[in-house]
């Protein structure tokens, strides 16, 4: 598990090689898995070595993997993630240069890997234990709040996460995927 529980970016540049859908998928194969080499990673996601190489040196040169200190070998290098997550705050983003298009940018990458983990829920979950299934909980709540209000349940919610990733995360138990969004809409889909 990486070191540092979070890093928060404050500069649009930064982020946005987080919206590269490769160093996006780079960066959370690491959180999730953990170290692993460019030619693994690349096997993962259908990518050669060299092209997984390049792009983790780019998030090492901003400070969101680093070379596994003492494994690997000069020809095949071990990577790991340095942080569990990323935070940005959307107001203090947006009136950047470029801030506004990273954060749609990444905002569009986050439901499409949310659509993706749910799809892959939908299709395995009748493989799973009993138990596995009667933990997983799939809510969605309808509140009424004021934007402060909003902002203060987001903060608790994930206050809350962050608790139990210190306190209460089991290393040697399977990977369990949490998704919290807090959002408004001005009229519901049809």
């Amino acid at each position: 598990m990486p070191d540092e529980p979070f890093t928060d970016v404050h500069d649009p540049r930064v982020l946005r090689a987080l919206a590269h859908p490769l160093r996006n998928a780079l960066l959370g194969l690491l959180r999730a898995d953990g170290p692993s080499t460019a030619s693994k990673l690349g096997q993962r996601l259908g990518e050669s070595s060299g092209t997984t190489s390049y792009h983790l040196r780019q998030l090492a040169d901003l400070g969101f993997v680093e070379e596994v200190p003492g494994q690997g070998t000069a020809r095949e290098r071990w990577w790991r993630a340095r942080h569990r997550s990323t935070r940005w705050r959307t107001d203090e983003l947006v009136d950047q240069p470029g801030g506004r298009e990273v954060v749609e940018e990444l905002t569009h990458l986050s439901v499409g890997q949310q659509r993706r983990l749910l799809a892959a829920h939908a299709e395995q979950r009748d493989e799973l234990d009993r138990e596995w299934r009667e933990a997983t909980s799939l809510n969605d709540w309808v509140l009424r709040l004021s934007p402060a209000r909003a902002r203060a349940l987001t903060d608790e919610l994930n206050a809350v996460l962050e608790r139990w990733r210190a306190e209460e995360e089991q290393p040697d138990q399977p990977t369990v995927h949490v998704l919290v969004d807090v959002f408004r809409l001005a009229e519901l889909p049809a």
